[in-house]
C-alpha cells in the first residue's frame, strides 16, 4: 500500500509549474535557518577535519601506485583547485602523507581500512543532516546505513584517485599527442580548458551519490539535480569570492598569526559545506513541491516515503499509520 496519494503527483521536479519552483526556492531559503543549515554546515567541518586527511592518505596511496612521481605531480596541481592559502594547507599535508607512506604487508592494509573508515564519518554525518532536511527519522538499522557511508565513501574515493591521475597524466599524454599531430602547445592548452568540464562532471556525480544515498527518503537516483547544479555553482563563486576577500581585505594574518592558513582552511571548508547542504535543501523541497502538487499538505512531514521505518520509535509510527489512513 503507498504511503501517500499519487494522484496527478509529477514524475520528476522538471514538471512542476514554474509557480510550483518559484514557492520550492521560497521554502527553501525558509528552511535554511529552520534545519539549521549554518550549525550543520559547521558541524560537517569538524567532520570534514577528521575526514579529509585519511581521505587524501587513501588517494595518495592509490596514487602512488603508478609512483612516486605521479604523487609529487598531484601534490604540485592540487592549488587549482583550493584558494590562496588553503592551497598551501593541502599541499603540505600530502607532502606529509607522501613521505609517511612506505609501509608494507598487514599494516599497511590496516592502516588504509582505517583511514577508510575513518574518511566514512563525513558521510555518516551528511546522513544525520539529510534527515533534518527531508524531515523524515533515520528508520535504517545500523547494519543498513554504515555499508552505505563505507560504499558512498569508497566509490567516493576511487573517483578522486582517479581523476587526480587522469590530471596529472593526461597532461604529458596531450603534449605528446599535439606533438605528433603537429598542434604543439595547442594541445596542452585545449585540454588544459577541457578537462575542467570533466572533473565538474565527476564532481556532480558525487553530489548526486551524497544527495541521493544520505537521506532515509525513496527516491530515485539521478545523475544530475537542481540542488546539485546549485551546489557547484555556489561553491565555485563562494570560494572565488573569498580568496578574492581573503587576498585584499581579510585581518586573519594579523588576527591569528600562523594559524590564519588553518583558519581559512576550516572557513573554506565551512562554505563548501555549506553550498552542499543548500543544494540538498533545494532538491527537498522540490521533492515537497511534487507532493504537494499531488495532494499532500504542505505542512504534512515527512512528505516523501521513508525507506526504511525499523528504527522509528512508537510516536513516529503512529504518525505513519495516521498518514495512511489519510490515503482511504
Amino acid at each position: 500500500m503507498p504511503l501517500f496519494r499519487k494522484k496527478a503527483t509529477p514524475d520528476s521536479p522538471t514538471d512542476l509549474s514554474p509557480v510550483s519552483w518559484w514557492a520550492a526556492v521560497k521554502r527553501s531559503f525558509g528552511e535554511f535557518q529552520d534545519d539549521a543549515l549554518p550549525d550543520w554546515a559547521a558541524a560537517l567541518t569538524y567532520y570534514s577535519v577528521l575526514s579529509i586527511f585519511p581521505a587524501m592518505l587513501v588517494v595518495i596511496s592509490l596514487v602512488g601506485l603508478g609512483g612516486k612521481g605521479l604523487s609529487q605531480d598531484l601534490i604540485t596541481n592540487v592549488g587549482q583547485i583550493a584558494p590562496g592559502s588553503v592551497k598551501q594547507v593541502l599541499a603540505n599535508a600530502l607532502t606529509e602523507l607522501q613521505r609517511g607512506q612506505g609501509g608494507a604487508g598487514l599494516v599497511a592494509v590496516l592502516g588504509l581500512l582505517g583511514a577508510i573508515w575513518a574518511a566514512s564519518g563525513y558521510v555518516a554525518a551528511f546522513m544525520r543532516a539529510s534527515n533534518a532536511i527531508y524531515d523524515v527519522p533515520e528508520g535504517r538499522p545500523i547494519w543498513k546505513t554504515t555499508p552505505i557511508r563505507v560504499a558512498v565513501t569508497l566509490v567516493t574515493l576511487v573517483l578522486l584517485a582517479a581523476s587526480a591521475v587522469a590530471v596529472v597524466v593526461s597532461g604529458p599524454i596531450a603534449r605528446q599527442v599535439g606533438d605528433l599531430l603537429g598542434l604543439g602547445s595547442a594541445a596542452v592548452t585545449a585540454w588544459s580548458i577541457a578537462k575542467w568540464p570533466v572533473l565538474v562532471l565527476v564532481a556532480s556525480f558525487l553530489i548526486s551519490l551524497l544527495y541521493w544515498a544520505s537521506p532515509n527518503a525513496k527516491q530515485g537516483f539521478k545523475w544530475v539535480t537542481p540542488g546539485g547544479v546549485l551546489a557547484l555553482l555556489l561553491w565555485a563563486a563562494a570560494s572565488a569570492g573569498f580568496a578574492f576577500y581573503v587576498a585584499n581585505f581579510s585581518s586573519y594574518n594579523k588576527t591569528y598569526g600562523s594559524l590564519a592558513g588553518i583558519i581559512i582552511f576550516l572557513v573554506w571548508l565551512w562554505i563548501t559545506n555549506l553550498a552542499i547542504l543548500l543544494g540538498a535543501e533545494v532538491n527537498a523541497e522540490l521533492e515537497r513541491g511534487r507532493a504537494i502538487a499531488g495532494g499532500v499538505p504542505e505542512e504534512q512531514e515527512p512528505y516523501v516515503e521513508p525507506r526504511d521505518t525499523r528504527g522509528f520509535d512508537e510516536d513516529e509510527m503512529e504518525s505513519l499509520k495516521a498518514l495512511k489512513r489519510k490515503d482511504h
